[in-house]
């Protein structure tokens, strides 16, 4: 694989083949429990939840054999490092097997082995089925900061593992940019990416890094149903990275609930209840609009990615009207003076 493209080609590698029936028995062979599965998304992985006879609910993830063995580990690691860190957020723990461990490699029917692992299953409403408010945004904010927080002084040696959806290697979409199709979307990421170099490059050095959980998304964050403004759990370490941590927090922005208020009103919510567990600079808010916008356009790009390199996969919407409401989204997050007034708000200026 060309060098240039590297990072993305193992990201698009698709799963093997894993059938409801086979993950039934890979979970009564190697952990011993009797449950029944069903499929779950995912964007490298097969994942299955299983609901076993006494009620209790798991995750089965078969690992992508393109995924690297050291990353695998530092996800685990990791999720048991927040779990002692700070007990009130719920994640997923891993389930050891009977004799230790928690991987067991399983041969494919093409003679490939994957590693699989079961992890808890965490309970709760996807955010992006909460009605948004203030006190939601508020939560969200701080749950990155509790997470960033519990995760402060978490290393490992896999930490330096290249993942695509990490915003410090938005530069290199360059070399995958020709997958955009339309001619407007293109456009916008190319100058997203020069706004970038322009702008977020020469301060990389400066932004606060460390390991984070770089995948916030709405699908990833769970709250309480019977309290939405509670959150929940996190779920999905997969995306797992050593990175600037304003990056992390702008991922989460990027689906944040809101559409009851202005966007400026809403980031500003978010904003301040991450602030008030960890401290924010003006160097990082002032650009916080542009990652948001980098961070959305790097999802069209992948997705076109993915196409381009697995013309029948079906898992991304790239039709010209889910483009373009895409590109209204990036627009939004680019309106002039919007990271200019988030550093007034938060007294940062």
């Amino acid at each position: 694989m060309p060098a240039e493209t590297a990072i993305f080609d193992t990201m698009a590698a698709l799963p093997l083949d894993v059938s409801p029936a086979e993950a039934e028995a890979i979970a009564g062979e190697r952990w011993g429990i009797a449950a029944t599965a069903r499929p779950l998304p995912g964007e490298r992985d097969r994942n299955f939840h299983l609901r076993a006879a006494d009620g209790a609910e798991y995750v089965l993830k078969f690992a992508n054999p393109a995924e690297d063995a050291g990353f695998r580990t530092m996800q685990i690691a990791a999720l048991a490092h927040i779990a002692a860190k700070d007990a009130g957020i719920a994640v997923p723990n891993a389930v050891l097997l009977p004799g230790g461990g928690v991987e067991t490699a399983v041969r494919h029917s093409t003679g490939v082995d994957q590693q699989a692992r079961l992890l808890t299953w965490v309970a709760g409403q996807q955010i992006a089925n909460a009605p948004p408010s203030p006190k939601l945004r508020a939560a969200y904010g701080a749950l990155v900061a509790r997470l960033q927080n519990a995760l402060a002084d978490f290393t490992h040696p896999a930490r330096d593992h290249e993942m695509a959806w990490d915003l410090q290697h938005a530069p290199r979409l360059r070399h995958i940019a020709f997958t955009v199709q339309l001619p407007e979307a293109r456009a916008t990421l190319l100058d997203l990416l020069d706004e970038y170099d322009r702008n977020v490059v020469p301060v990389l050095a400066e932004l606060p890094r460390q390991i984070v959980h770089n995948d916030l998304n709405r699908h990833n964050v769970l709250v309480d149903p019977t309290d939405t403004d509670r959150i929940a759990g996190v779920i999905d370490f997969g995306d797992i990275a050593e990175t600037a941590t304003v990056f992390d927090l702008a991922i989460a922005a990027v689906q944040l609930p809101s559409g009851d208020v202005p966007l400026e009103e809403a980031l500003a919510q978010f904003l301040a209840g991450y602030q008030a567990l960890r401290a924010l600079r003006a160097i990082e808010v002032a650009r916080f609009p542009q990652l948001m916008a980098t961070r959305y356009a790097l999802g069209l790009t992948l997705a076109s990615w993915h196409r381009h390199t697995q013309p029948d996969n079906p898992h991304f919407d790239l039709s010209e009207a889910s483009v373009r409401k895409r590109l209204a989204v990036i627009e939004s997050f680019r309106a002039p003076g919007l990271g200019a007034a988030l550093v007034g708000r938060l007294g940062l200026g």
